[in-house]
């Protein structure tokens, strides 16, 4: 090859080595946030990028590790959910898209990825394998359809969590085992009911003993603001999710409404 076409061919292959990556092109309703390479894999649902930032795929749970807590269970599934994402993620670049809230207190990144070049939503890759569980928030609930779909598809053919019984939907009389955990809840909503400013959604016929879904006056205002009527629900088959606590029985607090889905009959 001539020293002048070797020396282009050279500098080709150098400009394109330093150049970034194309980042992708993000689904709508979602806010660009950079990019950069994964380095390390913290569990299912959590990483850190080559410049130092900790990014938690928001939008899922990811069965979890004790990562250094004292007495904290591994929970099932958890360790494959690392490995599942250090097989997808793990030195590739990702570009950030924000939905919400960008930041948690403990400092890290809350953000959908996508794998560059190949565009694959790490979120809803996990979530397709049953090796994460959908987990919004009142601040961030972009994507939420699209994360329910892929958990749906999970779910229904039981991969991974799914084939669990620790991770099954329960019943609401089985509600009281699954206190201080993060659960999902179906079944028929009884009664509505209301008082000092909150909205309850009573799963049994005595509600100081029996699973409850309850919402706060916060939360009310998000429902009312997008025409959720709650009394609507009474007499219906639905699936709720969050943590579960011991307050007149076993209970979900509802921040927002994508905890509430209804189900098909």
């Amino acid at each position: 090859m001539p020293p002048v076409l070797r020396f282009l061919a050279c500098l080709a292959l150098a400009l394109s080595a330093a150049s970034p990556s194309i980042a992708v092109e993000l689904p709508q309703g979602l806010v660009p946030g950079g990019g950069g390479r994964v380095v390390e894999v913290i569990d299912g649902d959590t990483v850190i990028l080559e410049d130092g930032r900790e990014v938690r795929l928001v939008g899922i749970q990811a069965p979890k590790l004790p990562l250094g807590r004292a007495g904290y269970p591994t929970w099932p599934l958890a360790p494959e959910a690392k490995t599942a994402l250090e097989r997808l993620a793990l030195a590739q670049e990702v570009t950030l898209g924000f939905g919400g809230r960008e930041v948690d207190r403990n400092g890290r990144m809350l953000a959908h990825l996508f794998r560059e070049p190949d565009a694959l939503w790490l979120q809803g890759a996990m979530l397709e394998k049953g090796l994460a569980r959908v987990y919004t928030f009142p601040d961030n609930r972009a994507m939420a359809e699209a994360l329910f779909a892929r958990e749906r598809a999970a779910r229904d053919a039981r991969r991974g969590v799914w084939a669990l019984d620790s991770y099954a939907v329960l019943a609401p009389d089985a509600a009281l085992a699954a206190v201080d955990q993060y659960a999902l809840i179906e079944g028929r909503v009884l009664a509505v009911g209301s008082g000092r400013g909150s909205v309850y959604l009573n799963f049994g016929p005595d509600w100081k003993t029996d699973f409850t879904a309850v919402i706060h006056t916060e939360a009310l205002r998000v429902f009312t603001s997008e025409g959720i009527d709650l009394d609507a629900y009474e007499g219906r088959q639905v699936r709720v999710r969050g943590w579960v606590e011991s307050w007149n029985g076993p209970s979900i607090e509802i921040t927002h409404p994508e905890q509430i889905e209804e189900v098909d009959e």
